[in-house]
């Protein structure tokens, strides 16, 4: 490890650090900054803005906005981020996802008139610094973990298709049509007739050399080079007269300070927009922080990430951009450019700052398909074929389970289809915990332990006993099909039993409804000659069994009784430093 590797190491493991400093990274990072690394936060900048330039044109176009809006996202992003986030490496900006949820999304909500359609995105923006805030004062920011990857790794996949939907009509020069992906996918076949041979012949030979970037010079700010030289091709060529659409002139200048004039009730249905954007952006932006962080052995703080993501979008919308996120690919060229801390991100937005005040004249001619191009070949990552084979080897449901968000996806479109991987994520986990897994055991031969008969059929039933085992906490939701399950397997039984064992070692957590469940389970057993005993049950659960009086009717169950020593004493053998049982209640 070198000696600045070793010092940024150093930094990322020291002590935790509290009050204000906690809720402003740079007061702990910059005492300890190096002058060495400077040079390294410069270039990285620089090469962040190089990068971010031409694919913020393309990301705003996909948002329904002018150009410039994306260029306005990544300067203003990430210079907020850069005061509260907790990441040394990531970039903030515009992301494919989020761009195309704004686009269609607020197409409905503007009615066509573009001021209203910028002033619902910079609101957007707002809600979702709003909704950061909150979520980190109310220390919220593990609940993003309920959203299953099996579910986004469907819903990037349909997101990805969507948007590459929207971009291929620039690509074969027609114009295209469609509220959704099936209506995109017919308008545009029927269109394939009028392609414009030059646009496609061009849109494909700069997909090729960004393709070829990626796998050749990866990090480097290819899709630069082509901008620049798409613009010098059409200035100095006759491509122009052969039906090519290009950005036209940009305002030149800094944005404006200038906060949406719409409020939260003159817009219906931007909190659901922003709670969506606010999910995705969160979800992308700590994956991608996390993976830089283990790479240079630091660690990131997914509560304050709450807080930068929140400050970033507060810029985004007090400065005439839309919502903003971190993303892995630029956070990658940032990192591989050499960016030691959020300094880059300065000089990042210091770059685009220069460009937008002297150089958005130059482009004025660059093509509409070069930014198509751009878009497609970013959306491909969104497509993760290696995983989705992964998880259809390893479980079936959980690839159906993505699937159904990739179908939402494409037939509801985007913001719906987050909204409904949510929910799923959501029912799931209450189908879990819900209808837990009862496991019944059988001795492993030679041993005093128990196992799953069903896994291990080689496991010896005992007789006269049934031993079942909750692979989940006892809750009010679950106790009912529990018990459910545990009378048909004793009815299904041939032999007479006498002793029903509860091995808990599985149940962490259990209300006052499992505890009734048992106390009603008792009752019920009793009443059929047969005894139930609960053991191995964790110290909270026994207190609260003990509260409620369950060990005078269960006998003992100490941390001291196994399930083998209940079954020993079943079968009158001595069971060694385990209390009698407490007599049974009248």
């Amino acid at each position: 490890m070198t000696e600045e590797s070793a010092a940024a190491t150093n930094l990322a493991a020291s002590a935790p650090v509290r009050g204000w400093r906690a809720a402003f990274p740079p007061a702990q990072w910059l005492p300890a900054y190096r002058a060495r690394w400077l040079p390294r936060d410069a270039i990285a900048g620089i090469t962040l803005a190089a990068y971010g330039i031409p694919v913020s044109l393309a990301y705003a176009l996909l948002a329904g906005l002018p150009p410039q809006y994306g260029i306005y996202c990544y300067m203003v992003g990430g210079l907020f981020y850069a005061l509260f986030g907790s990441s040394r490496q990531l970039a903030i900006g515009p992301t494919s996802a989020i761009s195309m949820l704004i686009g269609v999304t607020v197409a409905d909500m503007a009615g066509g008139d573009p001021g209203r359609w910028a002033d619902i995105a910079a609101l957007t923006a707002l809600v979702i610094a709003a909704m950061c805030a909150l979520a980190w004062l109310l220390r919220l920011s593990s609940l993003v973990n309920f959203i299953s990857e099996t579910i986004l790794l469907g819903f990037k996949a349909g997101a990805a298709l969507t948007i590459a939907m929207t971009q291929l009509p620039k690509l074969f020069g027609v114009q295209g049509g469609g509220d959704h992906f099936f209506e995109r996918i017919i308008a545009l076949a029927g269109q394939l007739p009028d392609t414009n041979l030059a646009v496609l012949a061009f849109g494909i030979a700069v997909i090729t050399v960004l393709l070829l970037g990626e796998r050749f010079l990866p990090g480097r700010p290819v899709a630069l080079v082509v901008v620049v030289i798409s613009i010098i091709a059409l200035s100095v060529t006759p491509l122009s007269s052969l039906g090519f659409n290009v950005v036209g002139a940009l305002p030149t200048g800094l944005p404006d300070f200038h906060p949406p004039e719409l409020r939260l009730k003159d817009v219906d249905g931007v909190i659901p927009l922003a709670f969506a954007c606010m999910l995705l952006a969160y979800v992308e932006s700590v994956s991608a922080a996390r993976a830089l962080a283990e790479a240079h052995g630091q660690e990131i703080d997914p509560r304050q990430e709450l807080l930068g993501l929140g400050a970033a979008n507060l810029g985004a919308g007090l400065f005439q951009a839309y919502p903003v996120a971190g993303g892995l690919s630029q956070s990658s060229v940032n990192d591989k450019a050499g960016a030691k801390t959020p300094l880059a991100l300065v000089f990042a937005s210091v770059t685009i700052a220069v460009c937008l005040m002297f150089l958005t004249g130059l482009l004025a001619n660059l093509p509409n398909v070069v930014l198509a191009a751009i878009v497609l070949v970013a959306v491909k990552g969104l497509i993760n074929i290696r995983e989705l084979l992964h998880v259809w080897r390893v479980s079936r449901f959980e690839f159906s389970v993505s699937m159904v968000a990739f179908a939402a996806v494409l037939l509801l479109g985007i913001l719906k289809g987050v909204i409904l991987a949510v929910v799923v994520s959501l029912l799931l986990l209450i189908r879990r915990v819900a209808y837990p897994r009862v496991a019944f055991l059988g001795q492993i031969p030679g041993t005093r332990k128990y196992s799953d008969m069903d896994r291990h059929p080689d496991n010896l039933a005992v007789p006269g006993v049934l031993v079942f085992r909750v692979e989940a906490s006892l809750l009010y939701f679950n106790v009912e099909h529990v018990r459910d399950v545990l009378w048909q397997r004793i009815r299904s039984t041939p032999d007479t039993l006498k002793l029903v064992v509860c091995d808990m070692s599985s149940s962490p957590f259990i209300d006052l409804a499992g505890v009734r469940m048992l106390e009603t389970l008792h009752r019920e057993l009793h009443a059929a000659g047969i005894r139930l005993r609960p053991v191995a049950a964790h110290a909270a659960v026994r207190d609260l069994l003990r509260a409620e009086g369950q060990e005078e009717r269960f006998g003992y169950f100490g941390r001291k009784l196994s399930v083998a020593d209940v079954i020993d004493e079943f079968q009158g053998k001595a069971a060694t430093e385990i209390p009698p049982d407490l007599p049974e209640p009248a």
